[in-house]
């Protein structure tokens, strides 16, 4: 019991690196970069660690064809593996930076999603 309470107080005492860490992670979050893709490569979409789309490409082709649905499908998808991948990376920036193991974190960013129906 009491040595819990001694790594509490180490806890408490390095509480202003532990948040300094942690403010340097979320600043470094902007310099992550991930990619999800759908319809083989046909619609690609980048985001950074703040879980923000930083670009979407088109295949002009895809366009062409004129299949709105299936275009917006595509893009779905797309948007949500990046996002996958963007808090999947945002956990391990964080974790590393501060030392500690982060549970899984897809649920409290609502993870999933995705179109229904």
């Amino acid at each position: 019991m009491f040595n819990n309470l001694g790594q509490l107080a180490d806890l408490m005492r390095n509480a202003g690196k532990i948040k300094e860490s942690m403010e340097r992670a979320a600043e470094s979050l902007t310099a992550v970069r991930v990619e999800g893709t759908a319809g083989g490569g046909a619609v690609t979409v980048q985001a950074n660690g703040r879980f923000e789309i930083l670009a979407v490409r088109i295949d002009p082709k895809l366009v062409a064809d004129g299949d709105i649905e299936l275009l917006e499908d595509l893009v779905t998808a797309a948007v949500n593996q990046a996002l996958t991948k963007s808090r999947e990376a945002a956990a391990r920036s964080i974790s590393s930076a501060s030392g500690f193991p982060l549970p899984d974190l897809g649920g409290l960013f609502g993870g999933g999603g995705g179109r229904s129906g």
